[in-house]
């Protein structure tokens, strides 16, 4: 047998050549290799295909997932089933959408007596919601909401997590509409300048909703035309104090919280506040001639929104599973609009967000 071996065998030594040997055997156990990968491959998709993670759990696009997706920020995405799988002609839509709303559902409120607020909390609560109104002064509450039905008015600030957190639990879904002015005001006192209201307040409240992730099935954020625009004429000058840095941020930390979320960026806010109304009068107010509106996926529209109509885009926004992880900019226009018929909302919401 020695004489068989090749003259580099027969000058190692016996050790050596059981290393070769080995080292040789080795190599062809490595090609083995491939084949073994497929068969595993096969053995996990056969047995736990159900287990495999996805891009969507329990209705909201996880934030890993859209960090790698890259999609425009007014990508929609619709909740799907994620526990088994389907084939590609079954009906896979999951009629319990994590991110609907239904009246009955408790909605939290921020920012409850201010401008929007207010016509949030009453269109919400006409729509058969009920609703917790977020608001520091407990007289102020009062004297807007009254003793309405469905209606609970608590007293808290989310500057600071642990006076806003113990309201969040229950809730099914939240609008904030907290927010203060572009420049130095009289708002801004008490530490109520646009870091601490449009940055660390939403935080905490954003922060307290993450701990209830299973239970809330919307978050619907009122932001701001120009976020996307800031460095540039006007929106330049209207951030010269950071607000729409603040905003920007918020918007952004919302979209990876991991929470269903809607941002709507509306533009100059107009009609109202109605701060001497009580709940019947602000559901009696009109946008004047300019209640249709605009949407758009992108930050590029100009010009005013009504609170109005922004009010009420929002109570219908909320119960429709087209809207959910969907970021829009709006302004009010001449025209009708679809004024409070479910339906025409839903067409509108459809249309803008298929494109």
């Amino acid at each position: 047998p020695r004489a068989r071996m090749s003259r580099a065998h027969r000058t190692m030594t016996g050790a050596a050549v059981r290393n070769h040997r080995c080292h040789h055997h080795h190599r062809r156990r490595l090609s083995l290799s491939p084949l073994l990968l497929l068969l595993l491959l096969l053995a996990v998709v056969a047995s736990g295909a159900a287990s495999l993670p996805t891009s969507r759990q329990h209705g909201h696009t996880s934030s890993s997932a859209l960090r790698k997706l890259r999609l425009r920020p007014s990508a929609t995405f619709r909740g799907r089933g994620t526990g088994t799988w389907a084939p590609a002609t079954a009906t896979r839509r999951d009629t319990r959408c994590h991110g609907t709303m239904n009246p009955g559902d408790l909605v939290l409120v921020t920012g409850s007596t201010g401008g929007v607020g207010q016509l949030v909390v009453a269109n919400l609560l006409s729509k058969g919601y009920r609703v917790r109104a977020v608001t520091r002064s407990a007289e102020k509450g009062r004297e807007l909401f009254g003793d309405a039905e469905n209606l609970e008015v608590v007293v808290a600030d989310q500057r600071f997590a642990n006076s806003i957190d113990p309201h969040l639990e229950g809730v099914d879904g939240i609008v904030s509409c907290s927010g203060t002015t572009a420049f130095p005001s009289k708002r801004w006192d008490g530490d109520n300048g646009p870091e601490m209201t449009d940055k660390v307040g939403l935080h905490n409240l954003i922060e307290g909703a993450k701990k209830r992730k299973e239970k809330i099935k919307r978050f619907f954020l009122v932001s701001s035309t120009g976020v996307v625009r800031r460095k540039q004429f006007p929106f330049a000058i209207m951030n010269a104090f950071g607000v729409l840095d603040f905003k920007k941020l918020s918007e952004e930390y919302l979209e990876q919280s991991g929470l269903p979320y809607t941002i709507f960026r509306p533009g100059r806010l107009t009609d109202g506040p109605y701060t001497s109304y009580d709940l019947n009068t602000l559901l009696k107010a009109t946008s004047g001639n300019r209640k249709n509106i605009e949407f758009s996926k992108e930050d590029n529209l100009n010009g005013e929104m009504s609170r109005v109509t922004l009010a009420e885009a929002i109570a219908q926004g909320i119960q429709l599973p087209q809207t959910e992880n969907a970021i829009l900019s709006m302004m009010s226009r001449e025209g009708d609009g679809p004024g409070d018929e479910a339906a025409r909302w839903d067409q509108l919401y459809q249309e803008i967000l298929a494109k």
